[in-house]
């Protein structure tokens, strides 16, 4: 079962997310609001992809979340935001970006084809 850290300022939209998730066979590792709280989480936890948000609660950037948890090893990155052309989140890292509002089937469409990404990457690399 795939771990999924959930990095969202939003307490509803992150329960929701991760009903979602849950309903769909994810396991979610953790939810965190804040770049600190979605570090700490993702070093003990290890989740094979995150569903991060762009703008976080204290100010910080889900970008910087990415930035942190990539010095870990692979890690999936699907962004989830209302800002999906923001500059910073076009230079990014990440592997996907959805706009909210989303849907259940398109945030688990969006994150299945970054697993597929990381995947392939994978298999490439071999």
């Amino acid at each position: 079962m795939l771990k999924v850290l959930v990095v969202e300022d939003d307490l509803m939209i992150a329960d929701a997310l991760e009903e979602i998730l849950v309903d769909a066979g994810y396991e979610v590792c953790g939810i965190a609001s804040t770049v600190d709280e979605a570090v700490r989480l993702g070093k003990s936890q290890r989740p094979d992809l995150g569903v991060i948000d762009f703008r976080l609660a204290g100010g910080g950037y889900g970008t910087e979340v990415t930035a942190e948890l990539r010095k870990l090893g692979q890690f999936g990155v699907l962004y989830a935001t209302g800002n999906p052309d923001h500059p910073m989140l076009i230079r990014s890292k990440g592997d996907g970006c959805i706009a909210k509002p989303y849907s259940s089937r398109s945030i688990i469409s969006a994150l299945r084809k970054v697993w597929q990404k990381m995947d392939d990457r994978t298999t490439t690399a071999k």
